[in-house]
């Protein structure tokens, strides 16, 4: 009986070699994408609780001084003019 085996055909060393590292390269990457993005969700929940806390601190200064501009630069403020119709 003639046995029927098919030659296994590979690739040369250095294009497996090639292969590897694009390969490599990739996991790395989307590793970092998935470390970035976790870092990003961290920033956005930040700068919502930022948010709300100034959002906060308008509503008491509104409610202390009336409807104002303030200076940052120096803390002075000036009322805000309403048109009257």
């Amino acid at each position: 009986m003639a046995e029927n085996k098919e030659e296994v055909k590979k690739l040369t060393e250095e294009e497996l070699t090639t292969v590897k590292e694009h390969q490599s390269n990739l996991q790395r990457v989307l590793l970092d994408l998935g470390s970035l993005e976790a870092q990003k969700v961290q920033v956005l929940d930040a700068y919502k609780k930022f948010q709300e806390a100034l959002e906060g601190t308008k509503k008491e200064l509104e409610e202390k001084y009336g409807q104002v501009n303030i200076d940052l630069t120096d803390g002075s403020y000036k009322p805000i003019e309403t048109k009257k119709k």
